[in-house]
């Protein structure tokens, strides 16, 4: 039975997901965001890396049989499954088991050489043409500014390299950290406790509907870089801005 992300994000935002004995930040409302509240940005690790490379390769190697789609899908239910259970195994296991079930459940024979190649792309990102011209202004203004991702620290530090983006954020937070994935508030915790400032002075920078929609029901301020342009998650909540690319972000601020 596949989980409805819905409920598991309400779960989880609430904290109802996680275990009675494990505490829990508690959810609060969010003023509207202001410009001289903000004092730093968090970004998500895919409105900086751009992710498309990985699943073009999974095109190349097996062609028409929407092996991307399938290994993306169940790549995020794997993290929402494993937070639900308390079973918890990081980001990058949990691509590689995403992988296999995509690749049997299609019956593709996946020859160890190309899954080298396909979990290795998620190490060898570039930035999104946007990025680098963007966080230079966010610094010039004298914003904070970090990574809150689920990929695992080895992940974020491989694809800032290859990025080229070494000095440009202040912290760099994988939610390995709190042993669990966002949405969970424990993972967005990770943000206030790090950058020593309130929550509602973090804006948090989303690239899935359904991250924008965790970070507002945490309590942050949230922009979502809708690249997709996709329709917002029906949960009661919408950020607090949105754009389809970092050059609207750098308008919302400013």
């Amino acid at each position: 039975m596949v989980m409805n992300r819905r409920l598991f994000m309400t779960l989880s935002a609430t904290g109802l997901a996680a275990r009675s004995w494990i505490p829990v930040p508690r959810a609060l409302p969010v003023l509207p965001a202001t410009k001289a509240r903000i004092k730093a940005v968090a970004f998500d690790a895919f409105p900086i890396f751009d992710p498309r490379p990985v699943f073009a390769l999974a095109e190349e190697l097996f062609p028409g049989s929407g092996l991307s789609d399938e290994w993306r899908t169940r790549q995020f239910e794997y993290t929402w499954l494993r937070v639900a259970a308390h079973h918890y195994a990081d980001f990058w296991q949990v691509t590689g088991e995403a992988l296999l079930f995509a690749t049997t459940k299609l019956k593709l024979r996946l020859r160890p050489d190309d899954r080298t190649r396909l979990m290795n792309a998620y190490l060898a990102l570039k930035a999104w043409p946007d990025v680098r011209p963007t966080l230079e202004s966010l610094k010039a203004s004298g914003l904070k500014l970090a990574l809150l991702s689920n990929l695992t620290p080895t992940m974020l530090g491989a694809n800032i390299k290859s990025a080229g983006l070494e000095g440009m954020f202040e912290r760099v937070l994988s939610t390995d950290e709190a042993k669990t994935f966002k949405p969970d508030p424990r993972a967005y915790q990770l943000g206030v406790d790090a950058l020593k400032v309130k929550r509602e002075e973090i804006l948090f920078v989303a690239f899935a509907g359904w991250d924008a929609a965790g970070a507002k029901l945490f309590g942050y301020p949230t922009y979502w870089v809708n690249r997709q342009r996709l329709p917002p998650e029906e949960m009661g909540v919408r950020p607090d801005g949105s754009g389809e690319t970092l050059t609207d972000l750098v308008t919302f601020v400013s």
